[in-house]
């Protein structure tokens, strides 16, 4: 008992990289903890959660607009949405951020030991898990796509685990691709890795026929267990609509290839070269599964932005143990009591001290959540992206009326004022479609039919950013006044009398009830970098 006792007391490398990863991004960083809450998805998830848990059911229509009001809609995330009401009902905006930031922090460092279990270097692997996290860091917001992170180091570790020494273990991934599907849409992703890991093991020889057989069994009740949704089969048909858009590769940024113009899209080319590299010399050794692995997500990566935290899941471990062989070969042709010698001695033994946990983690997370003054937590959404005094400040002219505005701004309306308050368009690119998001971007470039539209759906108030073109449009429209202005934000209301409202196809007037609940441009949000 006294060496678990002090095992448990003294803390090791993994845990004070759990420490390092919290205070290094959210607590030393310049954006804090409010650069979790860049995205204001997070404000309709937290209504969603909160009106599952008021009516015990899960919606199946829209909760949140006047232009598809009653319309189908798949609440996809349902469980993500229910913690995140029960997180923001104990502790605000400051359970949420903290929630996320632990999430984050013990991604990176689940990273970090999965890499050391494969058999990197410690001090390797700490170095490539700072990288890994930076390049993920293009997709650090308090949304539900952080349990994703989380559940695919948990997948591949073990798989890997299962090549070791074959067990039952492996059947743990269908309980968990049920839950994953219920937390977030990435579990597809489960599909992929089994899939490129068999035709792997197959190509190595590591598994016969009888083996693949177990494969596909696996992947049959991994796939019975995603029907275990409040949706059934119809979530998997509207997510594979969802993912063959091409309206939403068009106009959805996260969607569209990395621009590599940021910090975090420099470290995700940093491991793309180093993860090609790494990939080429796993085929030479004949393990094709991980060079395939590799290779199959950068492709995803130079596609879809969305997709970097995850190949940098996937290739952090084949570079770490790449780096490893070579430094390793370095230190075995260098003299007895050479510097290099002497750093691989040490490197060697700072490797098995990440491989403990103490108290530290939960002591940490007790310290930074309780402690007055050891940090600053976010009172509201970010600043730097949503127009939160210009808000607060007319906030009753928001409520009930109907808004024309941004769908990142329309997601922070929703969070303050739903139900009294509902929108054109919101964060929910999947619901909206072409017909609803197109209408958006007409209106907000003054295109097409736009004045039309502003009459058909009756909008009472605009709050527009600036570099609009509608902007200036409405300046010289005797029917709208500018109420207020900054940097920012412009505030018009539509002038009395003036409204032309006509019917708008299963759409009603905001009311005080619940309702029977991206589109583009999501390029209006910079998914490359934090805010």
């Amino acid at each position: 008992m006294p060496g678990v006792l002090r095992s448990l007391l003294l803390p090791s490398f993994s845990d004070w990289f759990f420490v390092a990863l919290m205070v290094w991004l959210f607590m030393a960083g310049p954006y804090g903890w409010s650069g979790l809450l860049g995205d204001g998805d997070t404000g309709w998830h937290i209504r969603t959660g909160q009106y599952i848990l008021s009516t015990h059911t899960v919606p199946h229509t829209d909760l949140f607009s006047f232009s598809l009001a009653g319309h189908p809609w798949y609440a996809w995330e349902w469980l993500s949405d229910i913690i995140f009401a029960l997180l923001y009902g104990a502790a605000g905006l400051k359970g949420i951020v903290l929630f996320a930031g632990v999430t984050i922090a013990a991604f990176g460092t689940m990273l970090l030991r999965y890499m050391v279990w494969r058999g990197a270097n410690g001090l390797i692997a700490a170095m490539i898990a700072l990288v890994a996290v930076g390049a993920a860091s293009i997709h650090f917001l308090a949304r539900p796509h952080l349990f994703t992170l989380v559940f695919l180091v948990g997948t591949l570790w073990l798989l890997d685990a299962d090549e070791r020494r074959p067990s039952r273990e492996l059947w743990l991934l269908v309980p968990l691709t049920l839950l994953w599907t219920n937390l977030h849409g990435g579990f597809v992703i489960v599909f992929v890795v089994l899939g490129l890991y068999m035709f792997g093991a197959l190509f190595e020889g590591r598994i016969g026929w009888p083996g693949a057989a177990r494969y596909v069994a696996l992947s049959v009740a991994c796939a019975a267990s995603t029907l275990v949704n409040p949706y059934g089969l119809e979530l998997h048909r509207h997510l594979l609509d969802y993912l063959r858009s091409d309206w939403i590769r068009s106009v959805v940024q996260e969607f569209q290839a990395p621009t590599f113009r940021s910090e975090n899209q420099m470290q995700f080319e940093i491991l793309l070269l180093a993860g090609i590299l790494a990939a080429g010399a796993s085929l030479r050794r004949k393990s094709m599964k991980h060079a395939l692995l590799v290779l199959g997500f950068a492709h995803l990566a130079l596609t879809s932005a969305r997709h970097i935290p995850l190949f940098a899941v996937v290739a952090s471990p084949v570079i770490s143990i790449e780096l490893t062989r070579l430094w390793s070969g370095l230190v075995g042709r260098s003299q007895p009591r050479s510097v290099i010698r002497i750093l691989g001695s040490v490197a060697s033994g700072a490797s098995e001290n990440f491989r403990r946990w103490s108290l530290l983690i939960p002591a940490s997370v007790l310290v930074i959540a309780l402690v007055p003054g050891i940090t600053v937590w976010p009172s509201d959404f970010a600043k730097q992206i949503f127009p939160v005094r210009m808000i607060a400040a007319e906030r009753q002219r928001f409520i009930g009326s109907r808004v024309l505005t941004t769908d990142q701004w329309a997601d922070y309306l929703l969070f303050h004022f739903w139900p009294g308050t509902k929108v054109f368009v919101d964060g929910r690119t999947d619901f909206y479609g072409p017909r609803i998001g197109g209408q958006y971007i007409d209106i907000w470039h003054g295109q097409g039919q736009w004045r039309a539209l502003l009459d058909r759906y009756g909008f009472e108030t605009a709050l527009i950013p600036p570099d609009w073109p509608l902007c200036g449009l409405l300046r010289q429209d005797s029917q709208w006044r500018e109420l207020r202005h900054d940097k920012q934000a412009v505030l018009f209301a539509r002038v009395s009398g003036t409204t032309q409202a006509g019917s708008v196809a299963g759409g009603a007037r905001t009311d005080s009830s619940y309702g029977s609940g991206r589109p583009g441009p999501d390029v209006l949000r910079n998914h490359e970098g934090r805010p």
